[in-house]
């Protein structure tokens, strides 16, 4: 049996979902493309709102639609230049925290699935 979005939350919970936004935002800082992105009096706080929104969106607590309302990803993202080399980037960072988190592989082929597919969507620059 396949799992789905919407059962990942159940399997790996909270913890496993701030295991990966904490292993991805690690790398941030030091990444030529991506880090000048991320102001670093802001990179807590960018965290925060991943990992609350993957929570909400995998199935956990609607803490994120409380505080921020519909997550609106592409009016969000709009003020950063986000082309294919972004997005590869993005992907290459969270691929890095998926193996270290050491998911099981459906786990792992979930959000690989997911967050690919955001991250396409939110190109914005050619």
């Amino acid at each position: 049996m396949l799992l789905t979005e919407n059962e990942l939350f159940s399997h790996i919970g909270a913890d496993g979902i701030t295991r990966l936004v904490a292993g991805f935002y690690r790398q941030i800082p030091n990444d030529i493309i991506l880090g000048p992105m991320y102001p670093a009096d802001d990179l807590a706080a960018a965290e925060e709102r991943l990992r609350l929104f993957l929570i909400f969106r995998f199935g956990g607590p609607q803490d994120y639609l409380q505080r921020r309302g519909h997550p609106q990803l592409r009016m969000r993202h709009a003020p950063f230049a986000i082309n294919q080399a972004a997005r590869d980037r993005w992907m290459q960072l969270m691929e890095t925290s998926i193996m270290e988190c050491q998911f099981t592989e459906q786990v792992s082929q979930v959000l690989r699935g997911f967050l690919g597919h955001v991250a396409t969507f939110l190109i914005n620059r050619l």
